[in-house]
């Protein structure tokens, strides 16, 4: 018995030995850094030879450059995205233009040279280059009118970007030798050996390691006892700021010594010209009247007008200014999207613009382009551009009118409207519209919030103008005929009936409602009047225009301390409502 045991005993404490073995040899091998190296290129993303990663405010991005003839190049939409939305490319074209306060800049594909206005200047490197179907743009031309600052290093290409001048972190130095590994632990993998002395950011200190940057674009993990001052964040020293020359331009803007009351006056044709005598007689306070006079005619960028100069004399006469409205409206057969998005089209119609302007003696230009698609939102901007700046030349004040900031109306990019035009005209109108659903055309709340968000846009106060309806309309649900099929079971959105509308003055939206027995109640939450009443069948509601709902909205107006408002359209208002307009402008 005692030969049997012998060896089961053996053999089990040989297990229990080699068990203690592999425990322990897997406790030490816990405590043993890894010595595993991750390479640079895959580190940074590098594909190809000539990429150019890029670290931008000490934060490794997904963005790469290109490095081609000894100069470093970003695609366009990473220009245009990230560093500077006032670059342009006309992809039919094939050119470049960068809008400054005062001057159009203009560079072209494989060309050192670019324009200024008309002056030429030249470069030592092509500005603009196509690879592979994809447009480049120089660094270094982006930074002559970009606040940046970027540093380069090789092995592989990379660039240390700055644009966030308030928020770089100082360096600290290492204390001992040590690694930076692509995670905090010591069985991430080495990303660099730093040297005692080396010099480092501190940029997110933490428990036991530390993230950080160094001098060359490395972004990693350290221990904090390898650092000095053990993780903490060091102060900016005054040699550590990257090389930043940049200077900001300045952008002024043409406003009235006094609040815009500005009237639109509808002119479908040269006949209307005459009634401008009596729309001025009927109102009161009104410094500026925009005419619908011009409007875009066909794809080169030629407009049509019904303008009148006697017109112009007249209320030169009166002390009102005119600023021409000039529309995408009316003939449905132009291509918005082709005239903006063809710089030579585009500058033809900038050109149309101003020539009228100065053939009929205006004072400004109030441009009104709708139904934009988002295709073709740079193309709108870069024409506001370029059409401030020959408006700047000639002495003429320039408003755009916008529809009530919107998730879709994003686009029309409201802020830098602002830097290059005057004013920027929110219509606070049409919240329920032709084809919509029942409702009012403009509410209190949709007032306030289309002037407030205009703000948080991006455009200053003083140069939002809030438009506003002299116009209300009555909705009409006119019950449908049963043919067979139960109304409960019809698919259209409005069951049981066909709704229509009919765009009305404040004075023929009273008199129907007077002269339909319908009772007016006020709504609160709407701030208007509100009514129905039955006619022929048909049931028919209004939300009323009147002095009492005008008030609240001027009311938005100084609250908001804007710098006016317009209203659509002469003709259309109650001769009450002029004395509550005056009393909120001075």
């Amino acid at each position: 018995m005692r030969r049997k045991t012998g060896p089961m005993i053996a053999a089990l404490l040989l297990i229990v030995v080699i068990g203690l073995i592999l425990v322990a040899g897997k406790k030490i091998e816990a405590y043993i850094p890894s010595e595993e190296v991750q390479e640079l290129t895959e580190y940074y993303g590098i594909e190809s030879a000539d990429d150019v990663a890029i670290v931008r405010d000490q934060q490794l991005t997904n963005l790469k450059g290109k490095w081609l003839d000894g100069t470093i190049y970003l695609d366009y939409d990473t220009v245009h995205d990230a560093f500077n939305e006032r670059f342009y490319w006309d992809g039919n074209e094939k050119l470049l233009r960068y809008t400054t306060a005062d001057e159009l800049v203009t560079a072209y594909v494989d060309r050192e040279e670019f324009f200024i206005g008309n002056d030429v200047t030249k470069e030592s490197y092509k500005i603009v280059r196509i690879v592979n179907g994809t447009v480049y743009v120089a660094l270094d031309f982006v930074m002559q009118y970009t606040d940046m600052g970027y540093e380069l290093y090789t092995d592989p290409y990379r660039i240390l970007v700055t644009t966030d001048w308030e928020n770089v972190c100082g360096r600290t130095t290492i204390r001992r030798k040590t690694q930076l590994r692509v995670k905090g632990g010591i069985k991430s993998p080495i990303l660099k050996e730093l040297e005692k002395g080396d010099e480092v950011a501190v940029l997110e200190p933490m428990e036991d390691w530390c993230k950080v940057e160094t001098t060359d674009g490395i972004i990693g993990y350290v221990k904090n006892k390898k650092l000095t001052g053990e993780g903490k964040q060091a102060e900016l020293g005054e040699d550590q700021l990257p090389p930043h020359s940049y200077e900001g331009e300045s952008f002024t803007h043409s406003l009235l010594d006094e609040p815009v009351n500005l009237l639109w006056h509808q002119t479908t044709n040269a006949d209307a010209n005459a009634r401008i005598s009596t729309i001025l007689a009927n109102s009161k306070g009104v410094n500026v009247v925009s005419p619908t006079w011009f409007y875009l005619n066909d794809n080169e960028g030629n407009l049509a007008d019904v303008a009148s100069k006697d017109y112009v004399n007249y209320c030169h006469e009166q002390g009102v200014k005119v600023w021409g409205l000039f529309s995408n409206l009316e003939n449905s057969e132009v291509d918005s999207t082709y005239v903006l998005t063809h710089s030579s089209v585009r500058e033809n119609l900038v050109n149309q613009v101003i020539s009228k302007a100065l053939q009929y003696n205006l004072d400004g230009v109030n441009v009104d382009m709708e139904a934009l698609s988002h295709e073709v939102g740079d193309g709108y901007i870069q024409f506001i551009r370029e059409l401030s700046l020959k408006c700047d030349d000639n002495g003429l004040t320039l408003s755009v009118d916008n529809y009530v900031p919107s998730a879709y109306t994003e686009f029309y990019n409201r802020a830098e409207q602002a830097r290059f035009a005057d004013y920027i005209i929110v219509m606070a109108y049409d919240e329920h519209y032709a084809g919509s659903d029942e409702g009012s055309v403009s509410s209190i709340e949709f007032v306030t919030n289309g002037a407030k968000d205009t703000v948080s846009a991006g455009v200053p106060a003083e140069q939002v103008v809030l438009g506003l309806p002299f116009y209300t309309r009555i909705w009409m649900e006119t019950p449908k005929e049963e043919d067979g099929d139960s109304v409960e079971a019809a698919s259209d959105d409005y069951v049981g009936y066909d709704l229509t509308s009919e765009a009305v003055s404040m004075a023929e939206a009273r008199s129907r409602v007077d002269a339909n027995g319908g009772e007016i109640i006020w709504l609160d939450d709407m701030g208007q009047n509100y009514a129905e009443y039955e006619r022929d069948g048909v049931t028919c509601k209004v939300w009323l225009e009147d002095a009492k709902s005008l008030e609240l909205k001027l009311q938005v107006m100084k609250d908001e301390n804007l710098g006016g408002v317009a209203f659509w359209k002469a003709g259309m208002e109650t001769a009450d409502v002029w004395d509550t307009i005056v009393s909120y402008l001075h």
